[in-house]
């Protein structure tokens, strides 16, 4: 593989008298922003974090500081520093431009939120004042780098043309071949650093804190993938997939023993359950290609029947599962009303096809609501639900009850969490297992081209049953967990569209988000969603309008999703692959003996 490099009219070795200003302006601004956040922002502890301490960076001051020291070793790397040319292996100047912009976004930001939630701009310190220049400074510098251009295309005109071709894919750089050990303690130490920044993000107070932390990973996660580093770790990940695999499992194990209390565990236990169901309509979706948009209402029959069977006292059937029968009943009813919806309804295509899942759903959701002894059979309790469904007890275990395990006391989510951990690791498994097979490449011939796939012979309907149901599955096996982590099953749970996910818009939207066929991808895309819309409630009346800007700006910069397989980047990146050599005449290609 052979390295591009950007085009350039000066002699090797000398650096442009503008590219080298900026290069200076660059280092300068991060070491300035970085001093300035030892400094005080703001005079009064009111403002989340206490930025009022001098010589101890706190709240948002953090990002500030970890933003302007990864400019500084990124700027450092892209000039051949010894010891630093790994931070680079893919991108150069454009991962610093995107991550001086992101410093600059939240720098901006916290010095915004300062004055407006504690009254006026009169609140600020000098610190505040000098970090907000010292990043303006810095991201000019940045804007002033030269564009990183492969060699025959025009170099951008303007700092916009700049800052869009840095969303564009890294250049292509040839990796250094590292020993076995190296790279399992990358990714173990990849694992590692996601597992904090996901802890750093859900521990952060709802309001600013959490909103400056989104815009810095909005910016940091893109400056990362222009470097290269995502792609080669991606390489790494690839070669050792059972190490990866291992390495996921353990650094979401140690989420619970991170916490100081229960209070967040809970979230990650309802991320848990929304990414476990995302996944499982990633196999309708992602690998057969059938829009479903009432996927939820398989997750409520696993919870109504969890619920039903579990002795819960408003149960009209009075009686008790152990816990393994509940779960294989609920997964066994969705089974059933997979097939009993799928089979005749997997004959339409397309639209007409999603616009009777969306009515399947809405019409369990009214059924359920119905079932009250009134206008139906009592079997539900109507609108009113199961409440009081009992906590899960396994070889005498009880989920409810504070437990110490290593030392650490976990509470009641923390062993929710545990268990839900367990049951993502088995959905995970038998995705992957399905999409490797036979099975799973007819799947995605019939997502691609169902009238070529049958005339190769696949049975188009059996398969996509196959998978209708196998999706169905899935998420009734989540119900069962989710019953007994929220006490009460009702059905204004599973509405197509509800304020707090998980329901079937806001699942489709995790699928697509994160990437469909993948396994990574809705399970990111889901954490983002449930995350998010819970940590910023007080923007609650203006929640969908972010939401649909966000993915406005996702189709046009990636419409492949944050995590896309080969097949997608394909499809939506152009390979060039049909292009007319330039120079050369339309026709048959010259051979030269």
């Amino acid at each position: 593989m052979t390295v591009t490099t950007p085009t350039t009219e000066t002699p090797a070795g000398v650096i442009p008298l503008p590219a080298a200003g900026a290069r200076l302006t660059t280092l300068v601004g991060a070491v300035a922003t970085f001093a300035s956040t030892w400094l005080a922002w703001t005079w009064t502890d009111e403002f989340p974090g206490n930025l009022t301490v001098t010589g101890y960076p706190g709240g948002l001051q953090l990002l500030t500081l970890v933003g302007s020291l990864l400019v500084l070793a990124f700027t450092l790397s892209t000039q051949g520093v010894r010891g630093l040319r790994w931070l680079t292996p893919g991108g150069r100047n454009s991962a610093v431009r995107l991550l001086a912009l992101g410093v600059f976004a939240t720098t901006a930001f916290t010095v915004i939120a300062i004055a407006v939630e504690l009254g006026g701009l009169a609140n600020l310190e000098p610190g505040g004042w000098i970090a907000l220049v010292a990043s303006l400074i810095l991201a000019l510098g940045a804007l002033g780098l030269p564009a990183d251009v492969p060699a025959g295309e025009d170099p951008p005109a303007n700092a916009w043309q700049k800052f869009v071709h840095s969303l564009k894919a890294p250049t292509a750089r040839e990796a250094k071949e590292l020993p076995s050990w190296a790279e399992l303690l990358i990714i173990a130490g990849s694992f590692g650093l996601g597992l904090y920044a996901f802890t750093y993000g859900i521990d952060a107070e709802d309001g600013s804190p959490f909103l400056g932390y989104v815009i810095f990973i909005a910016f940091l996660a893109p400056a990362i993938g222009r470097a290269g580093l995502t792609k080669q770790l991606a390489r790494l990940t690839g070669k050792h997939k059972n190490v990866t695999a291992t390495a996921a499992f353990v650094a979401a194990f140690a989420f619970p023993f991170t916490q100081s209390s229960d209070q967040y565990a809970s979230l990650g236990t309802n991320i848990l359950i929304f990414a476990t169901v995302a996944l499982g309509l990633n196999v309708v979706v992602g690998l057969a290609g059938l829009l479903d948009l009432g996927y939820v209402a398989f997750l409520g029959v696993g919870a109504y029947t969890a619920a039903l069977v579990s002795g819960a006292p408003s149960s009209p059937i009075g009686t008790t599962f152990p816990f393994w029968a509940a779960v294989l009943t609920g997964a066994l009813a969705s089974l059933v009303f997979g097939v009993v919806i799928g089979a005749p309804t997997l004959r339409l295509r397309g639209d007409y096809l999603a616009i009777v899942t969306l009515g399947f759903g809405e019409i369990f959701r009214i059924a359920m609501q119905n079932m009250d002894g009134t206008s139906g059979p009592d079997l539900t309790n109507g609108p009113n639900g199961i409440p009081s469904i009992p906590e899960l007890e396994i070889f005498g275990f009880n989920f409810g009850e504070p437990h110490t395990i290593l030392g650490v006391e976990l509470g009641r989510f923390s062993n929710y969490f545990l268990l839900m951990l367990l049951f993502t690791a088995v959905v995970v498994m038998v995705f992957r297992r399905a999409d490797q097979s036979r099975i799973g490449r007819a799947w995605v011939a019939i997502r691609e081209d169902e009238t070529a796939a049958r005339a190769m012979g696949i049975n188009g309907f059996r398969l996509k049953l196959l998978a209708f149901a196998l999706g169905a599955t899935l998420a009734g096996f989540a119900g069962t967990i989710q019953a007994h982590v929220t006490y009460t099953v009702t059905p204004t749970q599973y509405k197509f569209v509800e304020a707090v996910p998980p329901n079937s818009a806001f699942l489709l939207a995790a699928v697509i988000l994160g990437g469909m066929g993948t396994v990574t991808g809705p399970l990111i895309g889901a954490s983002l969603l449930y995350l998010i819309p819970n940590k910023l409630q007080f923007l609650a009346d203006y929640q969908l309008f972010i939401f649909g800007v966000a993915l406005i700006l996702l189709m046009r910069f990636r419409p492949e999703g944050l995590i896309a397989d080969r097949r997608k980047q394909l499809e939506f990146k152009e390979t060039g692959q049909l292009d007319v050599p330039k120079g050369e005449e339309p026709g048959l290609t010259k051979v030269g003996v």
